[in-house]
């Protein structure tokens, strides 16, 4: 926290003494909202057709016995932490309202009180710790998942990540992350700086990808099909970039056999989270089936398995509100 080089930025601020950098993260870790997640990918969240996700309760620090006083949900899902800030910022961003610098939603924890969080998730009877956007806080989540395997852990922790990770931050992962749930978002680097501010982000993922791979091996799943181990590579559609979608999972196939990894193919764009950022103009409409079908053939004769999405994705009503109380 003294000299930040937590992602490929390296902004070396001072996070110990109040310094932000590009994701406009401080010293403690700021969450914006903390649920039993039911809209992931089934083998995270398992199969839950037409249910809400649940919020869950804020946590009592003050009760030194809350964790062993938790009751499970009548209903499974991913325990999701939503943290503010990102390293990305992206122009059409679902997650805005936390994602920008200067959020001042959701609440600041320490590693610890983090620690206990992710045991009372599974006391909750969440099937993982599912870290969204988790990049600008890898020093204190390492300390936190230490914390929490010593003292008894037993889901997996996913890493869900934007991609934009620095090589040597992921070596620090080992033995902590079980499942990478990571974006590879472009692979042409004028997309990517003008629609993510980070012209290197394919230079990037090609390090990366390949080390989270070998690190957590190919897809373990428990008895009831939910992942245990693995990656999970998701590539979003975006409209008017069909080409350069195929060339992300070209790209990616060639670090990565395809059959070692569960592929993530989204549809869910919508143009409602960029109406008013200055974007290309194709991007203020939806994906097309034509557009859609060519990347996920590509998929397919490529050799990936995994998810695919149909048009009724395209929503606003699948991304968790973060405002109120």
């Amino acid at each position: 926290m003294k000299r930040c080089t937590a992602c490929p930025r390296h902004c070396a601020v001072d996070r110990d003494a109040g310094e932000l950098g590009y994701c406009g993260c401080g010293r403690k870790i700021r969450v914006a909202k903390w649920m039993l997640h039911m809209w992931e990918e089934p083998c995270v969240s398992g199969l839950h057709p037409a249910r809400d996700s649940v919020t869950l309760p804020l946590p009592d620090f003050r009760d030194p016995d809350w964790i062993a006083k938790i009751e499970p949900q009548p209903v499974r899902g991913s325990g999701a932490f939503f943290f503010c800030g990102c390293n990305l910022g992206c122009a059409y961003c679902q997650n805005r309202a936390i994602s920008r610098p200067g959020c001042a939603l959701g609440r600041e924890y320490t590693t610890e009180e983090i620690a206990d969080m992710l045991l009372a998730a599974e006391r909750y009877g969440a099937y993982n710790c599912n870290l969204v956007t988790p990049t600008p806080y890898l020093p204190q989540l390492r300390g936190a998942i230490r914390m929490a395997k010593a003292r008894g852990l037993s889901i997996p922790i996913v890493w869900n990540t934007g991609g934009y990770e620095a090589p040597d931050a992921i070596d620090t992962l080992a033995g902590l992350v079980d499942i990478y749930l990571t974006d590879w978002k472009y692979m042409d680097p004028v997309l990517a700086g003008s629609l993510s501010h980070a012209p290197d982000y394919a230079a990037v993922l090609s390090e990366v990808y390949p080390k989270m791979a070998a690190q957590v091996t190919s897809p373990v799943y428990d008895a009831d099909g939910m992942l245990r181990r693995g990656v999970i590579l998701r590539h979003l559609v975006l409209p008017g970039y069909r080409a350069d979608s195929m060339a992300v999972l070209q790209k990616a196939a060639g670090l990565v056999p395809p059959r070692e990894v569960i592929l993530s193919l989204m549809r869910q764009y919508t143009p409602d989270f960029c109406a008013d950022a200055d974007v290309p103009q194709s991007l203020h409409r939806r994906v097309t089936s034509f557009e859609y079908r060519t990347v996920l053939d590509t998929a397919a004769e490529l050799g990936y398995n995994g998810y695919s999405q149909d048009a009724a994705s395209a929503s606003t009503g699948y991304t968790p509100e973060f405002r109120g109380k």
